[in-house]
């Protein structure tokens, strides 16, 4: 939509316009002409404590009277120094080395860069693929996007890119065989195995995944079997294992860590969007402490960003981590979560056109098929995944889509709303969906069936 917008000199990613942004509070955002929105993604999965909370706003007040920058080679700062505690006393133990970032590409720029020094300083230099899976979105680098498993992304930048070995994402919920699950999971974790011994381990650097998964795959969680078994392949074969939590920590789940639903420990983690929740551009690599000392004894980490540990960046994230204890948002997350994963499930029975309904906590997805039995993706042409997005959004209901299987076909739905969301809220949500997907079956010529 343009109507009513003036020209632009911001280079948008496409011709779409969106109304002004005037002011966000709690779950809801307000356009100029005063219209209300239901975050019902966080944005892109990032605002988890909700929109201006005062006392994250307080806490960057304070700091911004103090400093708002110095340069990490020349000063240590108090709030980067007590967030990097604060972080490190979250994690598996062991992982109590934390490099600061702006963004979740550059935190998983920063693992990668990391590992690859480790195999260096451990005289391993012959160690340099990273395996990742398809579908996965990893970052919008060139080296995130390297290991990222999204076709539509990367086709463009294939000549510039080092291709990482992929195996295929643990989508079980698509296979039609006589296996359990617990069985498929093991069945997908040792395609991990598979790779390795066909690239040669002696060249196999790490693995990366998304212990939920994000955009790419729509909230996809694999089998139980899944976790110890990927854990148990990169023992056998010295590689590590880095856990890409930009979208799926920070408390989303109902863990800090969604790794640790399994009690799978990473030997480096990526982290952002919820760490600052979108009060400043922030993010985090956590490492072994092992893996850092190595790289450090070995002539230090040959890697870096302005921003880097920025302290106003880091008030912030320092407050939203305090936040998120005050307000038990991690339970919330879990508590409410499993509320509205039972709502969106409920909607598939006037809906047959919604295949599968899946992920943990407050990240949650719905993807949309033309035969759920089959689970054949409806067709391109239709457009949903950008159709049924913008009728929601029409209705005040903002939700978050992707293509479902490798960027280019199928469609899905995250819906992720701050942490802090009520029952009532909820019960909005639910209403400003299910009547979206009425509408959009209409349109689509989709079959509905009656309301209880």
């Amino acid at each position: 939509m343009s109507d009513g917008l003036p020209p632009s000199n911001l280079f948008y990613q496409t011709r779409l316009r969106r109304p002004q942004l005037a002011r966000g509070a709690g779950v809801y955002l307000w356009d100029s002409a005063g219209k209300r929105y239901l975050d019902g993604s966080s944005g892109a999965m990032v605002s988890n404590i909700g929109h201006s909370n005062p006392a994250v706003l307080a806490a960057m007040r304070r700091q911004m009277e103090l400093s708002t920058f110095g340069y990490r080679l020349h000063f240590e700062n108090e709030p980067a120094e007590k967030l990097a505690t604060r972080i490190a006393g979250r994690m598996p133990e062991g992982l109590d080395r934390v490099f600061f970032v702006s963004g979740g590409s550059e935190a998983v720029e920063s693992c990668l860069k990391l590992a690859r020094q480790y195999a260096i300083a451990r005289g391993q230099a012959q160690r340099w693929k990273v395996i990742s899976r398809f579908p996965s979105y990893h970052g919008s680098t060139l080296g995130a996007l390297g290991v990222t498993g999204m076709s539509l992304m990367s086709a463009p930048f294939a000549p510039m890119l080092r291709e990482s070995p992929k195996i295929p994402a643990p989508t079980c919920y698509l296979d039609r065989d006589a296996l359990t699950l617990e069985q498929r999971g093991l069945r997908y974790a040792r395609m991990l195995r598979e790779e390795i011994l066909a690239q040669g381990p002696e060249t196999v650097l790490a693995f990366i995944m998304e212990p939920v998964g994000g955009a790419s795959t729509g909230a996809l969680v694999a089998p139980d079997s899944y976790y110890a078994e990927i854990r148990a392949i990169c023992d056998e074969f010295g590689i590590l294992l880095i856990c890409d939590e930009v979208m799926s920590g920070a408390g989303r789940t109902g863990r800090y860590l969604a790794s640790e639903h399994w009690n799978l420990r990473p030997d480096i983690v990526a982290l952002s969007k919820g760490f600052g929740a979108g009060y400043a551009p922030l993010g985090a690599m956590v490492a072994d402490g092992r893996i850092a000392e190595a790289v450090i004894d070995n002539g230090g980490f040959i890697h870096g960003h302005t921003y880097a540990g920025n302290p106003l960046a880091c008030a912030a994230g320092l407050a939203v981590l305090e936040e998120i204890d005050r307000l038990d948002l991690i339970t919330a997350a879990e508590q409410q979560g499993q509320a509205l994963k039972a709502r969106l499930e409920a909607t598939m029975e006037r809906f047959p056109f919604i295949g599968d309904v899946r992920g943990k906590g407050l990240l949650l997805a719905f993807e949309l098929v033309a035969e759920r039995a089959t689970m054949e993706p409806l067709p391109v042409g239709l457009n949903a995944h950008l159709r049924l997005v913008d009728i929601a959004y029409d209705a005040g209901l903002i939700i978050y889509s992707r293509r479902t299987r490798g960027g280019r076909i199928g469609d899905h739905f995250l819906v992720c709303p701050p942490l802090i969301v009520s029952d009532d809220q909820i019960d909005e949500i639910m209403e400003k969906l299910t009547a979206s997907l009425e509408s959009f079956a209409r349109e689509a010529g989709l079959p509905v069936g009656e309301r209880a």
